[in-house]
Formats: C-alpha cells, sequence, structure tokens
C-alpha cells in the first residue's frame, strides 16, 4: 500500500510539471494561462505561441504521462517493501490518474494548469499502447467532422473506455478503472467548452491546427 500512495505522489509532482508553462519560462517568462483561451495546453500554446512551442509543450505532457505509466507505475522504489501481486496491479491506473491530476492542479504553478489530454495520451501509450490508434483516431476524425478539438478530446477519451471495457486479462479491472475516471476528468476539464457547444459559441478549427492552422471561426 505504501508503494502505491509513494507511485501516486511522484506520479502526481511529475505530472505538475506543465509543459506550456515550462517552455514559457524558458522562453522568457511566457505564461500562455494569460493569453488566447488561458488554457495551458497544446492547443492554446500552439495558438499563441506556434508550432515549435507547441511542440516541446506536447513532448513534455505526453513524456511524462508516459513515464508515469510505462515505468514508474512498474519501477521498484528503493527500501519500499513491494505491494502483494493484488495491489501491484493497480499501480499503473494510480500512476495513470495521479499524473494526469498533477496536470490538471499543478502543485507548482498555483494549481491551475491544462485539461489533461496529452497527458492521458502519454498514459495510454505507457499503458496500453494498442489502444492509442483508436483513441486518435477517432479524435481525428470527430475533429474533421465537427471542427470542435474539445469534442475529440472527449470522444477520444470515451473510446479508451471502450477498448478497456472489451479488453481481458488480470489488468482488465484496474485498466477500465483508469479509463473511466481519465474521461470523467477529461469531460469536467472541457466543461465551459461543453456550455459553449451547447450554446453554439464554441470556436471551430477552420483547419485542422495541427497541420498549420491556428485561426479558428465561430
Amino acid at each position: 500500500m505504501i508503494e502505491l500512495l509513494l507511485k501516486a505522489v511522484l506520479s502526481y509532482l511529475l505530472g505538475s510539471i506543465v509543459g506550456s508553462l515550462l517552455v514559457g519560462k524558458l522562453r522568457g517568462g511566457i505564461d500562455i494561462r494569460y493569453l488566447g483561451s488561458g488554457n495551458a495546453g497544446g492547443t492554446n500554446a500552439l495558438r499563441t505561441q506556434g508550432k515549435w512551442f507547441a511542440f516541446w509543450v506536447m513532448v513534455i505532457d505526453i513524456g511524462k504521462g508516459w513515464v508515469a505509466t510505462g515505468y514508474l507505475a512498474g519501477a521498484q522504489i528503493p527500501e519500499i517493501a513491494a505491494a502483494p501481486a493484488a495491489w501491484r496491479v493497480w499501480a499503473v491506473a494510480v500512476c495513470g490518474i495521479a499524473v494526469m491530476l498533477g496536470h490538471v492542479y499543478p502543485l507548482w504553478h498555483g494549481f491551475r494548469g491544462g485539461k489533461g489530454v496529452a497527458t492521458l495520451v502519454g498514459a495510454v501509450l505507457g499503458t496500453a499502447p494498442t489502444f492509442l490508434l483508436p483513441v486518435l483516431m477517432i479524435w481525428l476524425v470527430a475533429v474533421i467532422l465537427f471542427g470542435f478539438v474539445g469534442l475529440g478530446s472527449i470522444l477520444g477519451a470515451l473510446t479508451f473506455v471502450v477498448a478497456a471495457a472489451t479488453s481481458s486479462g488480470p489488468a482488465r479491472s484496474p485498466l477500465l478503472a483508469f479509463a473511466v475516471l481519465s474521461a470523467a476528468l477529461i469531460a469536467y476539464t472541457h466543461r465551459t467548452n461543453i456550455m459553449r457547444m451547447l450554446a453554439g459559441t464554441e470556436p471551430r478549427a477552420r483547419r485542422l491546427w495541427l497541420l498549420g492552422s491556428g485561426r479558428t471561426r465561430s
């Protein structure tokens, strides 16, 4: 139990290293939480600072998700007794949700972070990489069809839930729990986007922003 708690804390602290805020600090103290949409994520980084800034933001935010679930969850912590096998199987889920919470509520940045999408991508990569393709495909199709990046993110997270629910093996329950919690967190962090979509005021991507356009239209 101590092992899981310690890994959860370490994953949260890792998640608190927010890519856009770190890159912004290295670039002269830029804080994109006061620019554009006010979100400390990759989309706002691209729209306000350009492709290279956004690229490194994504590298950091995806990377920390992968490190938490792909490395830290299975690592043996020196001087700490390993948890029983029945508990250790939950380490990936614990580390995955903890690193996402760190990104959304970062200790180092006044608990104001991003929406957790890139970190979820990294966590899926470290947890169940075969699920990443359908998640990204659904996200891409949703953005192309509807023009809402937020909607694509929510649907991508729900795709992870479906994939986890149809999986098998001893890790199915922890994986499904992580998928459900992460999808709920993504929906929560996009609650204002949902309200604007329902009100018809959410901006639509004029072109796929990842292919070179940060401009939007209503």
